[in-house]
C-alpha cells in the first residue's frame, strides 16, 4: 500500500478538526501561519544540515517533518496539495532552465 502527499494532507485536514489540546497540527494552525512557517524554516534547516552530514536515515526522518510543516502551512494558507502538483507539472513541460527563465525578475 502506497502513502502519498494526498493521503497526508487529508490526515492534516481531519487533525486540524480537534482540540489544540489534542492535536498538534490543530495546535500549529492556531499560531498562525507565521507560527507554522517558523517550524518549516527550522525543518528545512535541520533536513539541509542532514543533508550535508550525509546522514541518510536523518535526512529522511527530516524530509518527513519538512513535508509535514509544508502540508499544514498550505493548508493554513487554503492551498490543497494538488495545486501544487498542477504547478509542478505545469512547469514539466518545458525544461527547468526555461520555466526559471520565464519567472517575473524578484527584487528591484
Amino acid at each position: 500500500m502506497s502513502f502519498s502527499l494526498v493521503d497526508l494532507e487529508a490526515i492534516v485536514v481531519a487533525r486540524a478538526q480537534a482540540p489544540a489540546s489534542e492535536s498538534y497540527t490543530a495546535k500549529l494552525l492556531a499560531g498562525g501561519p507565521q507560527r507554522i512557517g517558523k517550524k518549516l524554516g527550522e525543518e528545512a534547516v535541520e533536513a539541509v544540515i542532514a543533508a550535508v552530514a550525509g546522514e541518510r536515515r536523518e535526512l529522511t526522518a527530516e524530509a518527513a517533518d519538512l513535508l509535514y510543516h509544508l502540508i499544514v502551512l498550505l493548508h493554513a494558507r487554503d492551498i490543497g496539495v494538488q495545486d501544487v502538483l498542477d504547478e509542478l507539472q505545469r512547469r514539466t513541460a518545458q525544461s527547468g532552465l526555461a520555466e526559471k527563465a520565464s519567472r517575473p525578475a524578484k527584487g528591484g
